[in-house]
């Protein structure tokens, strides 16, 4: 951080973290909304109503109720009750990013998957494509790897 520069006050940085992570999100090529709801549950720290939701990020219940469902889906957030009330809650999930991590790790490994399958299909004569190939495999497993012992860490960490 720049020493001459004014701090933030605790509502901007709020505000900032959760558009930056709304842009952060959508750049993995999920829904911006859905990077704001995340960031707004993460930030707070606290469970949220569904119309709360709606209204602190100015955005319709149609893109909240997409965004959630997508969120519950990655195991990032949870849906909970409060007693006495009617009204769905969301807040942070316990493990969320490892969760996360562990979602990419199965799509990973289903990838490569099927790349072996081609890697096997391609005749031994093929000496460039099948050596290529099989270096995409690799990195795949190479990842998962990673990937799994980085989830792990996670998981021991308070």
């Amino acid at each position: 951080m720049d020493s001459t520069a004014k701090p933030k006050s605790a509502a901007q940085a709020r505000a900032d973290f959760i558009e930056k992570t709304g842009v952060i999100v959508q750049s993995e090529g999920l829904p911006r909304i859905a990077g704001r709801v995340l960031a707004l549950l993460l930030y707070d720290g606290e469970r949220v109503s569904f119309g709360q939701l709606a209204k602190a990020l100015q955005v319709s219940r149609g893109s909240i109720s997409s965004s959630v469902r997508l969120l519950e889906t990655q195991q990032l957030i949870k849906r909970v009750a409060e007693p006495g009330d009617r009204q769905d809650y969301f807040q942070i999930a316990p493990s969320a990013f490892p969760n996360l991590i562990e979602a990419s790790v199965l799509r990973m490994r289903r990838a490569a998957a099927d790349i072996e399958e081609t890697l096997d299909e391609i005749p031994e004569t093929e000496a460039g494509p099948r050596q290529r190939v099989a270096e995409f495999v690799r990195y795949y497993h190479a990842m998962t790897e990673a990937m799994t012992e980085a989830a792990q860490h996670l998981r021991r960490r308070p």
